[in-house]
């Protein structure tokens, strides 16, 4: 690990000599803000891996963004390079399909325990579920983020995490019915144990999520990236720009369908991101929301 060179890769130029809330806390928000969400390995025929010095190469050295096996395993690393007390969990994603939690723990987080106080991070959830900042793992308490109010919930076998947003508005009458708009303004995110998890339980979560036809991620390329005024998201060919408007209570999402063709330039305009591949958009029919 080259903490120098993920600091410049992040843009973090703050301290670094205290593992503290507040060190903490920067470098989280940096990273969501610099890294983007994506899974478009998948459709350039690259293979995602959990191996650290790869997961650096592609994200540190080569600009990328990457999913939570590989966002959240690098940030993880970085945490304990810093001295941070971390430790991976699991978690198993809502699916509104069907109204309930998925059966398997696909996404990787971490606990991270701070002068006695525990504390979630997780900087690769993506599009207006990510958090900027960690949250304290006090039960039904709202954190107030840029997103909206995110909040932990002890169910006693297992956490939620919960977010109330607001009302999406779309401007671009095409996409007023999009499937990519959600409609609910409080939604479960995901469900998390506190037992410890080696990466060994996410190998063969990730091979099946990259490989396997009926993964969200096989049907779908994704990439989304946070800034200062919203995120920004590319599903498919489908371009969104949204706008946080919390003194209105309402998100604008503008939206687009770009060319094919196109999508690379995007990719390297909006996010910052260059891949050696040519990327393959999809957006197969799967339940998937901003």
């Amino acid at each position: 690990m080259n903490l120098e060179e993920y600091f410049k890769r992040i843009e973090y130029h703050g301290p670094s000599e205290k593992p503290d809330l507040a060190t903490l806390a920067s470098i989280h928000k940096q990273h969501v803000m610099t890294v983007p969400f994506e899974n478009l390995s998948i459709h350039c025929g690259e293979q995602m891996t959990m191996d650290l010095e790869t997961i650096f190469n592609k994200v540190v050295r080569r600009g990328r963004g990457g999913w939570c096996c590989e966002n959240n395993s690098l940030f993880g690393w970085v945490l304990r390079e810093l001295g941070y007390d971390c430790t991976m969990l699991a978690a198993r994603v809502f699916n509104s399909g069907i109204g309930q939690f998925n059966l398997i723990e696909s996404h990787l987080i971490h606990k991270v325990v701070i002068d006695g106080k525990a504390y979630i991070a997780d900087v690769s959830f993506g599009v207006s579920c990510q958090i900027r900042e960690p949250l304290e793992l006090v039960s039904g308490r709202d954190n107030h983020q840029a997103a909206g109010a995110f909040r932990l919930i002890d169910r006693g076998e297992f956490w939620v995490l919960e977010k109330t947003g607001r009302r999406q508005e779309v401007p671009n009458p095409d996409f007023a019915d999009s499937s990519l708009v959600e409609k609910k303004q409080t939604r479960q995110i995901y469900c998390f144990t506190l037992v410890p998890r080696g990466v060994e339980h996410f190998l063969n979560t990730s091979h099946f999520l990259q490989t396997d036809p009926s993964s969200l991620f096989t049907n779908k390329s994704i990439c989304s990236l946070q800034t200062a005024a919203g995120y920004r998201a590319l599903v498919g060919w489908t371009y969104s720009e949204v706008t946080f408007k919390p003194e209105a209570g309402l998100d604008v999402l503008e939206m687009m369908d770009i060319p094919v063709e196109d999508v690379e330039n995007v990719l390297w305009q909006k996010f910052n991101l260059k891949t050696v591949n040519r990327v393959v958009p999809k957006n197969n029919k799967m339940r998937y929301t901003l």
